[in-house]
C-alpha cells in the first residue's frame, strides 16, 4: 500500500474514498480513529493508501475530480 493523500479534513477523506472505490480501487485509510479521538489538535491527519498497482489509476482519477493539489508529492 502507498500513501497518496495526508489531511486532517474528513470531508476530503469520505469524498476521496468513494471516488476510489467506485472506481474499484481498494482503499485504506490510515490513523482513522486516533484522528477522530485527538481531532482537536489535529497532531495525528488521516492517510489515503492504495494498493502499489493501483497508484496512477487512483491518482488520475483524483486529479480529474478537482483534487489533484491534495495529493502527496513523491508518489509517481
Amino acid at each position: 500500500m502507498e500513501e497518496i493523500i495526508r489531511t486532517a479534513d474528513p470531508v476530503l477523506v469520505s469524498a476521496v474514498e468513494a471516488l476510489l472505490e467506485g472506481e474499484g480501487i481498494t482503499v485504506l485509510v490510515a490513523d482513522r480513529h486516533i484522528s477522530a479521538v485527538e481531532a482537536r489538535i489535529a497532531a495525528f491527519p488521516l492517510r489515503i493508501l492504495v494498493p502499489a498497482e493501483d497508484v496512477a489509476r487512483a491518482r488520475m482519477a483524483i486529479t480529474q475530480a478537482g483534487w489533484g493539489e491534495t495529493l502527496r508529492q513523491g508518489n509517481p
